[in-house]
């Protein structure tokens, strides 16, 4: 049996000693009352809002830390980092959160939200804040990105010509070539091929980074999109004589005629998320060497669950926390002789989380991997309320 599996925790709630020295921490430090007024405001935290610590204590947080979105609109209450503390009891971060100073000005700000523990380590129903000013890191990274986005798709160009000519040089009726030279193309190509998968990676990953990848969002059978892309990789798994399973729920197999599929609906754009399940159910069969892959679809009301485990030679403690970072790949005797640009699950995680998901892996070395994807579930209900809503807005007047 098997089970729909919880992404673990990678933060607690804190605990606060309310002696230490506020002034001597340079990011701003912010404990609020369960009332939601403002009991400590430390020196920077002043700094970086612009309300000095005695004018901000006693006043509700929701005026002196106001969030927005970045299309400059305020961000909904249950959407606040302290609305999500508070509710979950747990730990709440925000990379790329914007929050408006005493001024006006919207200013990125990386925050981390934490309920206050009671002596009996239960939430006191405080909460403490860190943050920090990171206008310039943002910066900096917009920079890099318009730079990668730019040299990628001019780089493209030349790359098309070179792969063009390459392809008339093997072609035996445009060129005549001996054996030793048609191998040296052939190598030639597959470089040319790798370096075409490496800008378009690169293009996907700016554009996911700073928030111009597109997509069109609709009502999706997920079911259906990850039973194509397993059967898509079928071919490729007995290429390596690797069994490859595809399973929803716990009890029925896909390949059982009789059994009544569950439908999981959920609102993606298709083609992305197909993008996600591919990359993922190809690197199980390219760092599988023998046994198999199994793809698993469940879920509940509210959460759809794909699992994909495989039986390769897993992945250090160390490399987990780190593997859907940019550029990130593991270094090992499989990774080297397999060819990878380090974007494909940092791409991967940025698709998902657009959607409001959740993508994380579990695995020990020598016992395999399994790679767990959480996307939000819609009721056929809401499945078709939407769709009569797209359906209208499409129609003509």
């Amino acid at each position: 049996m098997w089970s729909l599996k919880k992404p673990k925790n990678d933060s607690g709630a804190a605990q606060v000693n309310s002696d230490f020295v506020l002034s001597a921490i340079q990011d701003g430090v912010v404990m609020v009352r369960r009332d939601n007024i403002i009991k400590m405001f430390n020196q920077a935290a002043g700094m970086i809002t612009g309300w000095p610590a005695e004018e901000a204590i006693g006043l509700d947080y929701r005026n002196v830390l106001p969030m927005i979105d970045e299309k400059g609109q305020a961000v909904p209450e249950n959407n606040h980092p302290f609305v999500r503390a508070a509710a979950s009891s747990q730990s709440v971060r925000d990379s790329h959160a914007i929050l408006t100073t005493r001024s006006g000005k919207p200013l990125p700000v990386s925050i981390i939200v934490s309920p206050v523990m009671d002596n009996s380590g239960q939430p006191s129903g405080n909460l403490v804040a860190v943050f920090r000013d990171v206008a310039k890191e943002v910066e900096e990274e917009r920079q890099r990105s318009d730079f990668i986005s730019t040299a990628s798709h001019e780089m493209r160009t030349p790359l098309t010509a070179i792969e063009g000519y390459l392809s008339l040089a093997l072609n035996p009726k445009t060129a005549q070539v001996d054996d030793n030279a048609r191998k040296l193309l052939e190598k030639a190509q597959m470089s040319t091929t790798h370096l075409g998968e490496l800008f378009r990676d690169l293009l996907t990953s700016s554009k996911a980074e700073d928030g111009r990848l597109i997509s069109y969002p609709a009502v999706v059978e997920i079911g259906e999109i990850l039973e194509q892309v397993t059967e898509a990789s079928r071919f490729h798994a007995k290429e390596k004589n690797l069994d490859l399973q595809y399973k929803i729920s716990s009890q029925q197999d896909s390949s059982a005629s009789k059994a009544v599929r569950p439908l999981y609906y959920s609102y993606v754009d298709p083609n992305r998320i197909r993008e996600v399940f591919q990359n993922i159910v190809d690197n199980a069969i390219k760092y599988t060497m023998e046994g198999g892959v199994e793809v698993r679809l469940t879920g509940d009301d509210h959460v759809i669950q794909i699992q994909v485990k495989d039986s390769g030679g897993g992945i250090a403690e160390d490399d987990i926390p780190h593997l859907f970072q940019k550029f990130y790949r593991v270094d090992n005797s499989t990774t080297r002789t397999v060819g990878g640009t380090g974007l494909g699950l940092f791409i991967c995680r940025k698709i998902v989380e657009l959607y409001n998901g959740r993508i994380w892996v579990e695995s020990q070395l020598g016992t395999g991997s399994t790679f767990f994807i959480n996307l939000p579930r819609l009721s056929s209900t809401q499945a078709l309320d939407i769709q009569k809503r797209q359906s209208s807005a499409l129609s003509p007047i």
